[in-house]
């Protein structure tokens, strides 16, 4: 019998050991009643709105605390709302189907009185604040914000642009009473630097 040896490296293979690749499998073979990845993900996908029907938009202001009227008028859905105790519509944007709108615009008109608006008011709300615009139409100021779903957007994001509009509209108010008491004490300033410069070219 020849003598026995010692096994060299040389005479040892390795065999790597397989391992199980969860994420590839699932997402390619699974057991039977198991979902798969493409199950799971599609509920998110469905979720998404890349138009919204009236109905859809109604929600949303309703998540959002108000309350809504809505009023057909010749085959269009109107929405009718209110916040601060000041009513806003829904104006639609682009039309995908007679229910179905791409954006849509809430808008709160509001009439002047005596007149309209110094441009100073409107200026200053464009350079302090986002996201809402104002524009003056005759006897009416008119704050509007534009919402988008374009693209895709989930409802819970409706529901938070219109809890944003809802704030802007507070803060457009306020900035309206401010500007009064504002004005009026710049007024006075200007017309008591007036007086005093009237009182040193008499005496002089």
């Amino acid at each position: 019998m020849p003598p026995s040896r010692k096994p060299t490296e040389s005479d040892i293979s390795f065999v790597p050991e397989r391992k199980h690749n969860t994420m590839n499998t699932t997402a390619t073979t699974t057991e039977a009643g198991e979902p798969t990845a493409a199950d799971i993900a599609a509920p998110t996908a469905l979720d998404m709105l890349d138009a919204v029907t009236p109905d859809q938009v109604s929600d949303a202001i309703k998540a959002a605390g108000g309350a809504v009227t809505a009023i057909e008028q010749d085959g269009v859905v109107r929405l009718h709302s209110a916040s601060h105790g000041i009513g806003f519509q829904v104006l639609w944007g682009n039309a995908v189907t007679t229910t179905q709108y791409t954006d849509f615009t809430l808008s709160c008109p509001l009439r002047v009185q005596g007149g309209t608006l110094p441009e100073a008011v409107l200026a200053a709300w464009h350079r302090s604040k986002r996201f809402a615009r104002v524009a003056q139409h005759g006897d009416f100021v008119v704050l509007e914000m534009d919402v988008v779903v374009a693209g895709g957007v989930s409802p819970a994001y409706l529901a938070f642009a219109v809890r944003l509009w809802m704030q802007m509209m507070g803060e457009f108010f306020l900035h309206l009473r401010n500007y009064g008491p504002a004005a009026e004490t710049r007024g006075d300033a200007a017309n008591a630097e007036g007086a005093a410069v009237q009182g040193v070219s008499a005496a002089a």
